[in-house]
């Protein structure tokens, strides 16, 4: 349709909803000299245009001359447009106010104030923990993966609210928050706790990296964000030029992040071939690949329950090309993936526009991956990685593994 077109439509449009109240039937009979004003192609378009958002200018209307309070027209336009989103009925597509969509990307570009936990909306429309970030106030507090939050500074929170939770748990450096948690005990009984957190500047260092024994390289990544992929390389090259023989990969508790970094690093750690693929409901694909060039030597990869998305794109590609083992548990499960943009007035959305598959063409969204060899944490294991070595079993396994691998 032509912008011409697109205009008189709207001009029209404005018209017949000044003159709604005399009756739909009264459209019919809009004449001049027994000839209709509106041409048919047109005048179908508009009656499918007014089917459409009649109902909505006319609850809009009634609010506005009826409601008790005063309303705020930007709100009431805000709460349409994250009604759209949330009638997709898809927790990971949402619409995000300016003040929300400054919040998001900063969690993708490394540093904000807050306490450094990643949440995702869960399937019983509760705020659940994917994972606290290392080395930040939720983790020293005890957050876990799994983990409900229902409570923040003593109002309630649902997933439908979800960003408004989370702005609400970010702030400026030595300020308090509290938060209610529900979690499930051993036997299945509901524990609610309360719980008082100091916020941080959390600049996320996401890859650390150590030798361990027997020349072995430990690289561990919490999430996917801007500086991942250049601290990852400084991080790879200063355990290669010590001469490890193997290197363990640790993304548990790694939520994931941007799509395009965890490929990177991936092209650093496969041989050439397909390292994921995406399909849109159309079946349209796109392939992310990798070169022939990468880092030759044996790989084993820890993933737990807190492994999501990315994370379970790098471990899903090692897996497939036999590239590397997994130990641990089962990952997240997250394989879809979502369209960030943002909108002229500083808001924008997330939307869910393809699912991504592993090179071998397994999709795991709410599946999750399953690791070759499948290690269970004892629950009171409150720390992992090298400083708990001595209670970290799987990362034990792991190096017992790769020495196996390296003789």
């Amino acid at each position: 349709m032509s912008k011409k077109r697109i205009i008189t439509l709207m001009v029209v449009l404005i018209i017949l909803t000044n003159i709604i109240t005399f009756g739909a039937t009264n459209l019919l009979t809009i004449k001049y000299k027994d000839k209709v004003i509106i041409p048919s192609k047109e005048y179908d378009q508009l009656t499918s245009l007014y089917n459409k958002y009649s109902k909505a200018m006319g609850l809009e209307g009634y609010i506005k001359e009826n409601f008790l309070k005063d309303v705020d027209e930007n709100k009431l336009m805000e709460g349409q447009l994250k009604g759209m989103f949330q009638a997709l009925e898809d927790p990971y597509s949402v619409y995000m106010t300016e003040d929300e969509f400054k919040s998001f990307t900063e969690h993708t570009q490394g540093v904000y104030g807050g306490i450094g936990v990643i949440v995702t909306p869960g399937d019983d429309n509760l705020i659940t923990v994917v994972s606290p970030i290392e080395g930040t106030p939720g983790e020293r507090a005890g957050l876990r993966t799994g983990d409900k939050i229902i409570k923040v500074n003593g109002k309630e929170f649902t997933a439908d609210n979800m960003d408004k939770a989370v702005k609400l748990m970010k702030g400026e450096p030595n300020t308090t928050v509290s938060i209610t948690i529900l979690r499930k005990d051993k036997g299945g009984k509901n524990d609610y706790i309360d719980i008082d957190i100091v916020r941080e500047e959390i600049r996320l260092i996401t890859v650390k990296s150590n030798v361990l024994q027997d020349d072995i390289g430990y690289i561990k990544i919490t999430s996917f964000d801007e500086l991942t992929y250049e601290d990852f390389m400084k991080n790879l090259n200063s355990i290669m030029n010590k001469n490890v023989s193997g290197i363990i990969l640790d993304l548990r508790n790694n939520p994931g992040g941007l799509l395009n970094i965890c490929v990177d690093i991936a092209d650093e750690l496969l041989g050439e071939g397909i390292i994921v693929y995406t399909e849109t409901r159309n079946g349209e694909r796109a392939y992310e690949k990798s070169n022939k060039k990468h880092i030759d030597i044996p790989l084993i990869v820890l993933v737990n329950e807190g492994s999501a998305s990315a994370s379970e794109i790098l471990a899903g590609a090692i897996k497939d090309h036999n590239r590397g083992i997994l130990i641990g548990n089962k990952t997240f499960g997250k394989g879809v993936v979502q369209r960030i943009r943002e909108l002229s007035d500083g808001s924008g959305f997330k939307l869910t526009i393809s699912e991504y598959f592993t090179p071998n063409g397994t999709n795991i969204h709410g599946i999750g991956i399953e690791p070759d060899i499948v290690v269970d944490l004892p629950e009171d294991v409150q720390e992992i990685g090298v400083e708990n070595l001595e209670q970290d079993i799987q990362l034990r396994t792991a190096i017992e593994k790769l020495n196996e691998m390296i003789k």
